[in-house]
């Protein structure tokens, strides 16, 4: 059991590498979306610092707090789509019937889905999230909790485009509406969870799992809370399982009708 899951690993690894070499075969191009997506997110540091020159928090973010959570948020993001980009588009491999290709494969069919694509950009992002923190909050237990936060963040916001995605099992404008949830779950990230308040804030931590993915893990680095921490961990687990549950179920479903147009509301 043991040396299959150590094969499994191994062979998504390879996989990985293998995207980011194909990513790198124009590297002016490669080295031109790492820079571009970089520089992208830079230009909304003038924003936050304009607007906290104008008043002294935004929902109780300083300066310092909000590189923190754009950090995360990029970092997260970054490290979410370089691993398992394949998983944001689920939907269309769906409907055009293109998981075919992966069920015939010896690997384990998500897992062959999920680490089938890598962004060249999203390394922009991930480096991104690292030079806020080093430039604005540096600390050594900082660092090291970004860094596992980056992973937990990371890994959630890929169960929840894997959960909203295999929606599309059962229900044609899943398709639609699970982008358009997972867009908003990182738009929501880069503000300040004190600006949310009521109905919106209940579901961007119950729902849209931009709580535990994001504004926990920033609550924790500025003030370490083990409860906070436990309860990222077991939403980790929680969602990875749901989602992974929900997708083999939705398997069954495909496996009678190669582009799954039929049978569906």
């Amino acid at each position: 059991m043991l040396m299959a899951v150590k094969n499994q690993m191994r062979v998504c690894a390879l996989a990985v590498k293998y995207n980011i070499m194909r990513e790198m075969l124009n590297k002016v191009t490669f080295l031109t979306n790492i820079l571009f997506m970089m520089f992208n997110n830079a230009t909304f540091i003038v924003q936050w610092v304009i607007l906290l020159r104008l008043r002294e928090d935004v929902g109780g973010y300083t300066m310092r707090e909000v590189m923190l959570l754009w950090g995360l948020a990029a970092s997260s993001f970054g490290l979410s789509h370089l691993l398992f980009s394949r998983v944001f588009s689920l939907p269309e491999l769906i409907v055009n019937g293109k998981l075919d290709a992966y069920l015939v494969q010896p690997k384990n069919v998500l897992l062959s889905v999920m680490t089938s694509a890598t962004s060249a950009s999203a390394i922009g992002d991930f480096l991104y999230g690292l030079v806020l923190i080093c430039i604005f909050c540096f600390s050594v237990r900082r660092l090291l909790l970004f860094l596992l936060f980056t992973v937990t963040g990371a890994l959630i916001m890929t169960d929840f485009a894997l959960l909203m995605g295999s929606l599309t099992f059962w229900f044609v404008r899943a398709e639609m509406l699970g982008s358009n949830i997972v867009a908003s779950a990182i738009t929501f990230a880069t503000y300040p969870d004190g600006i949310f308040h009521g109905v919106s804030r209940f579901l961007l931590y119950n729902i849209i799992p931009v709580g535990m993915a994001i504004y926990h893990p920033v609550h924790i680095m500025i003030a370490f809370d083990v409860r906070k921490l436990l309860a990222v961990l077991g939403y980790l687990v929680f969602l990875s399982a749901a989602a992974v549950f929900v997708f083999y179920r939705g398997l069954r479903r495909y496996s009678s009708s190669s582009l799954m147009q039929s049978g569906r509301v």
